[in-house]
């Protein structure tokens, strides 16, 4: 089975919109035999390309509704430093998301607060705090007309 096969395809990104469609209804949709969908479906969870099922939250209905992209830049570029500020930010519950990136900066972070105030908080007391961090650069976000993360 392809990952560029159109059935397949229709498949995961049936299952991207809604991971909680039952097989019954999946099969439907894609055309296929629920027995063959099913099939399908389990192939695709064991060879990877289907990693998990998750929930997708709300960030305004958690009381997070105050979601900022932050730039961070490391004074020191070794595993070391690397290694410090990972653990650091797997601590901070505020960080959703921290990419490793390349460019002007070492990581990019997603960070869900509930306001102004608790984003200050985590930029002073948090990252301000970290001694590998030597610059940051916020980025609030305004609008979401697109958003596919699952």
């Amino acid at each position: 089975m392809s990952a560029s096969d159109p059935t397949t395809e229709k498949i995961l990104q049936t299952l991207l919109r809604e991971g909680r469609i039952s097989n019954l209804d999946l099969a439907a949709r894609v055309g296929l035999s629920p027995s063959a969908c099913l099939r399908r479906v389990q192939e695709l969870e064991r060879s990877g390309v289907i990693a998990g099922y998750r929930a997708r939250l709300n960030p305004d209905a958690r009381g997070l509704g105050f979601v900022a992209y932050v730039a961070v830049g490391l004074s020191q570029h070794t595993k070391a430093a690397q290694e410090a500020f990972e653990r650091a930010i797997a601590r901070a519950r505020e960080v959703r998301e921290c990419h490793n990136v390349t460019g002007a900066i070492e990581y990019l972070l997603r960070v869900e607060v509930a306001d102004l105030a608790a984003y200050k908080h985590f930029h002073t007391e948090v990252l301000g705090t970290l001694p590998q961090v030597t610059s940051i650069s916020s980025y609030v976000v305004m609008g979401s007309p697109k958003d596919e993360r699952a």
